[in-house]
């Protein structure tokens, strides 16, 4: 394991206990995630916890043996991995890095004894899974009752959250295969969002030039995501 000082820049680990986050992180070590990364496919057996630092993971379900729908985008507010904590170590879903940067990884082995021993580990993370649940039902309704534009805007509203920055990179093919939708469709929808002066688009680098505005123009799951996340572990 690395002895290299490593960085407490993730919220689930920043409100756990000095002693039981010094605890954790003696078993850690930070690693650099590259773009487009698969950390793992679904299915596979999972190896290693991530806590993201300052990067982002999409996990992806899968359609067919070629095409996957986003189902979360995972920053420093959360971690991947969590299944671990109900006795299963296959991967639900496949994670790639959406967002290059640094992050926490730990064995899964070495994860299982700190969550035996770690009460408040155990109590932050079973809050994190309920999170976790609620942001995935909330996700199913987004894709089947809300329009191109406002799941785009929402998506993003959370890429912008987890890059903590207003400018970040982001092709339309990119966003139509994570949302699922059809090339035309995330073109019709980022040229309107454009229009509105609420982002910049050239060549897939995106900057968000109106926040407020494009909050408006988000459906509330990105509020309701917000709002539960702050309510159970804010």
């Amino acid at each position: 394991m690395s002895t290299q000082v490593v960085s407490t820049n993730n919220r689930l680990l920043a409100a756990l206990p000095r002693k039981d986050r010094e605890q954790l992180l003696a078993n850690c070590e930070q690693i650099d995630l590259v773009f487009a990364e698969v950390l793992y496919p679904a299915g596979d057996i999972i190896p290693y916890v991530y806590f993201p630092t300052g990067s982002f993971v999409s996990l992806m379900a899968p359609i067919n043996s070629s095409e996957n729908l986003e189902v979360g985008l995972i920053g420093n507010e959360g971690m991947f991995g969590i299944s671990l904590m109900l006795g299963v170590d296959v991967a639900p879903f496949r994670a790639q890095v959406q967002g290059a940067g640094s992050a926490l990884r730990i064995t899964a082995a070495s994860f299982l004894r700190e969550l035996e021993h770690n009460h408040a580990l155990q109590l932050q993370l079973q809050r994190y899974l309920y999170v976790s649940i609620s942001q995935l039902a909330q996700k199913a309704v987004c894709t089947r009752f809300h329009l191109v534009k406002a799941r785009l805007a929402r998506w993003l509203l959370m890429a912008q959250d987890r890059a903590h920055s207003s400018t970040f990179h982001a092709t339309h093919t990119l966003m139509a295969y994570l949302l699922g939708v059809r090339r035309v469709g995330i073109t019709k929808a980022a040229n309107a969002l454009q229009k509105q002066k609420l982002i910049d688009y050239q060549r897939g680098d995106i900057a968000i030039l109106d926040r407020v505005g494009l909050e408006a123009a988000s459906c509330g799951c990105y509020r309701i995501n917000n709002e539960t996340y702050e309510r159970i572990l804010g």
